[in-house]
């Protein structure tokens, strides 16, 4: 089975097709298509191609399935010793996506 390291939002994610993962928010409409064009890496069985840094005329395409929020994070500062401390919490905007094809 085709996989890929594709490069969004500043990190980097190992794909397959029908794979869904969670991505920093993407500019897109529910149910629309994606395409990928920064990809690291691409396997197939025993053979391998990486890219420097990306692979030319590599492409994953992705439907998106949801945009939501992610889960609570917390943001805590203190000082020691003085009494000082303070607690914000943030919730990261995020996008859904199923994986629909290696290319």
């Amino acid at each position: 089975m085709a996989y890929a390291v594709i490069k969004t939002g500043g990190k980097q994610y190992r794909v397959q097709e029908g794979d869904t993962l969670d991505v920093e928010k993407l500019d897109a409409e529910v149910d629309s298509e994606i395409e990928f064009t920064e990809v690291l890496l691409r396997g197939e069985g025993e053979s391998v191609t990486i890219g420097a840094p990306f692979i030319e005329g590599a492409g994953v395409r992705a439907k998106v399935i949801d945009q939501f929020r992610g889960p609570k994070g917390v943001a805590f500062k203190f000082k020691r010793r003085k009494g000082f401390h303070k607690t914000k919490g943030f919730r990261r905007h995020m996008t859904k996506l199923e994986i629909t094809s290696i290319a």
